[in-house]
């Protein structure tokens, strides 16, 4: 079984910067992509960004300049830098791993809060 989570979250002013992590644990076969998403209250769960395993990362027009994915193998951690945070990155963000197999797993997410 795989567990996935994430930590970082917290409440930052406008402008301001947020590190966020996810540690992956347990059995894990051949990552296929890992990703980040995010869900304000009463929207739909939306990608943020995403790293395939040798390909490119991907971001959503939304944060594209301001956040940054990376992942870190050895340690099955994948991180999202925040940057120029704005209120409407406010939202439960979310951690997804992906394997070639076709399994999917979510961690239960870590709340962002970006207001004055």
């Amino acid at each position: 079984q795989v567990q996935l989570v994430e930590s970082g979250g917290g409440l930052v002013q406008p402008g301001g910067s947020l590190r966020l992590s996810c540690a992956a644990s347990g059995t894990i076969f051949s990552i296929l992509t890992l990703g980040w998403y995010r869900q304000a209250p009463g929207k739909e769960r939306e990608l943020v960004a995403s790293i395939p395993t040798g390909g490119s990362t991907y971001y959503a027009h939304s944060v594209k300049g301001r956040f940054t994915i990376s992942r870190e193998n050895a340690k099955n951690m994948v991180y999202l830098q925040m940057n120029s945070l704005k209120p409407e990155d406010t939202a439960a963000y979310y951690c997804r791993l992906g394997t070639y197999s076709g399994m999917t797993y979510w961690g239960k997410g870590t709340l962002v809060t970006v207001s004055s």
